[in-house]
């Protein structure tokens, strides 16, 4: 099992019912893990966006008998301090973008050490034919992106990437011919639709796996199995290198629990050399 930091603060929030509120402060506090330990109760719910009652009863929630004893606990579970901090202010707003990138996908390696939940959703979607692959608006790009390849290995991959009321129609025909599971991808800012379609979805019969930014976001409660992968929040707009990384881990694993994905493979290149496909 990973014992990043973030690991162990995530294991902390973990079996405890937490109210949308509370889910966004834990988020906030998975993502700075070395740094929250030595905010106060205010800068924690000025970073997280909440009021500062909130943040009190958030520890209270937990099973702490306030903030100070909850921040007693995390200097205990988080280094004090990242190797790169004390270097921090000498980076332009673009490269500490790509250095909280970095950090996004460190967390990745060190959750991956336990490959268990990887393999199996790469199982589930294996065994699921046809297979579902969902992802709207910000996460278009990575359903699409995992779509085009696993189409390359598994005989029914079907992308779902655009709302309306067609998706349902489209969920219920692959389920009617067999699909067991969906692979959803979910990023901020979540659109309504993407988790009323995993309710529907569970309640027809489909397991759902789940690529989300946290464990806390709101298409958890709707998966069987969510895997997280922080964005990075340094820009204008939300950057999304671990969860596409993610996203081939999953699809490498699922390649890996179908017996003839490398047959398939060479039969595409095959073909694509004879069609003139790709230059050299």
């Amino acid at each position: 099992m990973s014992d990043s930091p973030a690991a162990r603060l995530q294991k902390l929030f973990e079996g405890h019912r937490l109210t949308p509120t509370q889910r966004r402060i834990a988020h906030c506090m998975v993502r700075g893990a070395a740094e929250v330990p030595f905010l106060s109760s205010v800068e924690l719910a000025e970073l997280a966006g909440v009021s500062q009652p909130s943040v009190t009863r958030f520890a209270v929630a937990l099973g702490f008998d306030g903030y100070p004893a909850l921040r007693r606990h995390l200097r205990e579970v988080a280094p004090a301090e990242r190797p790169e901090a004390a270097h921090e202010d000498s980076y332009n707003e673009y490269q500490q973008a790509v250095l909280g990138e970095i950090e996004n996908l460190r967390q990745l390696a060190a959750m991956l050490a336990d490959p268990a939940p990887v393999q199996e959703a790469g199982r589930l979607l294996a065994a699921s034919t046809p297979l579902l692959v969902l992802g709207l608006r910000a996460a278009s790009s990575q359903a699409r992106g995992f779509a085009y390849f696993a189409s390359k290995v598994h005989p029914d991959v079907r992308l779902i990437d655009e709302g309306g009321s067609m998706m349902e129609d489209r969920i219920d025909a692959a389920r009617y011919e067999g699909a067991t599971a969906l692979l959803c991808f979910a990023l901020p800012r979540h659109p309504r639709e993407v988790v009323d379609t995993l309710e529907r979805s569970r309640r027809a019969g489909l397991t759902v796996v789940t690529v989300a930014d946290s464990a806390f976001a709101p298409v958890a409660r709707h998966s069987d199995l969510l895997i997280p992968a922080q964005v990075g929040t340094g820009l204008a707009f939300d950057t999304a290198c671990a969860p596409m990384l993610l996203g081939r881990v999953l699809l490498e694993s699922m390649a890996d629990a179908l017996p003839d994905a490398q047959a398939r493979l060479e039969a595409f290149d095959a073909r694509a050399a004879a069609r003139g496909l790709f230059v050299e």
